[in-house]
């Protein structure tokens, strides 16, 4: 197997360089800055086997298990030798990956069978963690999707602001006490904020138990509950209808089989003359499937679409597609900010978990701000109405909606506002499953 992977590395990489130091001590290195690259020490034969036969799920597991060591070096960097290579030689030089790719394509309608129970044990993989690691690199308003970054040097208080008023402004909030439905809502910032600087009134609702206890503690604090509730609900099981409905990183989990369901409860749920704004991550090279190590230790029963993939269930639905916008990178810088948040508190994160748990989001977090720089990973906010009338004829009252409520932020909201939180004495009991 050994020989296998050193063929697979050799015709990889082009640029850069690896380094490889094998179980028995020996080095191997690659690419033409072999001497300056990145180096990676495996420390188990069977991880070499692993990575030749399914290397999307066994070099995660190699990084979380120890078999797989960055040496003087960060697995960021490991991970970008390997994806800025892959991206220039594409998964043909990678056979396994191609194989691996066909066969999930195969059984991926299967893997995304996302029914209310299913759904509700996927969102509590991930959401129903303990909700201080969440706090400890996210901004101030937990936002835990791709932050807007016009200028592309705002700190990342400043780009989840202006993320929630593009899409605010997208949802035409041009009067008071119109009514919005927020599926997805996850800790509530997006509807707390619909309610406090637009007087909208927002139901946010959410599959996950811990964001929907902290969304309505937050609400409570900021005097808001007359104007914003939260409900533990799945979106198929909503019965009343909305002036205006946004959903922030919630369609990934939706699953192929269930767009169909989707928009036409959106559909159902939307006023004659209502506005929708999906928000998702998304992909340019059209159908794909889910990374096995994500599906498996981050987002079950989770997938990121091709326009083409919704916009046929759109178009059956009968809703217009009024806006489309591909937000390029955006996620990459994201991803950069929160990743570079975990390590200032890993410590304190690993009070809460431990090393292995750490390890796993360190992967996530790295590969996922990779996967947005090197592959065809985007984001698309789609805008929908029942109407053509519904929306205006140009754009401008987007950008003209933005730059009136930015200006109204006082200077402090906007700043960063991060230090690294030192680690607590004592762990905290979190009963998080990092397996299968």
């Amino acid at each position: 197997m050994r020989q296998i992977l050193d063929r697979l590395l050799k015709r990889m990489i082009r640029k850069g360089g690896l380094t490889v130091i094998w179980p028995n001590g020996e080095k191997t290195s690659y690419g033409p800055d072999a001497g300056g690259g990145s180096t990676l020490k495996v420390t188990d034969e069977k991880a070499i086997r692993a990575i030749v036969l399914n290397p999307g799920l066994a070099f995660g597991e190699g990084y979380m298990d120890g078999t797989l060591v960055p040496v003087d070096c960060s697995i960021y960097q490991v991970l970008e030798t390997l994806l800025s290579n892959l991206q220039a030689a594409g998964t043909g030089a990678v056979p396994m990956m191609k194989v691996r790719m066909v066969f999930g394509t195969m059984i991926r309608r299967a893997r995304q069978l996302n029914s209310a129970v299913r759904s509700r044990r996927n969102v509590a993989h991930h959401y129903d963690l303990n909700g201080r690691l969440y706090s400890l690199f996210l901004d101030r308003d937990r936002q835990y999707s791709c932050a807007y970054f016009p200028r592309g040097d705002e700190t990342l208080e400043e780009a989840q602001l202006a993320k929630k008023h593009h899409i605010a402004a997208k949802l035409k909030l041009d009067r008071p006490g119109l009514s919005v439905l927020d599926i997805g809502c996850g800790w509530g910032g997006m509807a707390l904020t619909l309610a406090r600087d637009y007087g909208a009134r927002v139901t946010g609702i959410t599959l996950s138990t811990e964001q929907l206890a902290e969304a309505r503690a937050r609400a409570e604090a900021e005097g808001l509950s007359d104007r914003v509730k939260f409900e533990l609900l799945d979106y198929r099981a909503l019965q009343e209808r909305f002036d205006r409905i946004v959903s922030v990183g919630m369609f990934e989990h939706v699953g192929i089989n269930h767009y169909g369901t989707f928009f036409d409860v959106v559909k159902r749920s939307l006023k004659e003359d209502g506005v929708a704004l999906i928000h998702t991550i998304g992909r340019t090279d059209g159908p794909g499937t889910t990374n096995a190590w994500i599906e498996k230790y981050i987002f079950p029963g989770g997938y990121s679409p091709a326009l083409s993939e919704m916009m046929l269930p759109i178009e059956r639905s009968g809703l217009i597609a009024t806006d489309i916008e591909v937000l390029r990178l955006h996620y990459a810088e994201t991803l950069r900010h929160w990743r570079r948040r975990f390590a200032a508190n890993r410590d304190a994160i690993q009070t809460l978990y431990d090393e292995r748990f750490c390890r796993m989001f360190e992967f996530y977090l790295a590969g996922s701000e990779l996967a947005f720089r090197y592959q065809e990973h985007v984001n698309f906010q789609v805008q929908l109405t029942r109407v053509q009338t519904a929306a205006p004829l140009a754009r401008d009252y987007i950008s003209e909606t933005e730059h009136r409520m930015m200006s109204k932020v006082p200077a402090a909201a906007k700043a960063e506002a991060f230090v690294p939180v030192a680690a607590t004495a004592e762990p905290v009991s979190a009963g998080v499953s990092v397996s299968a």
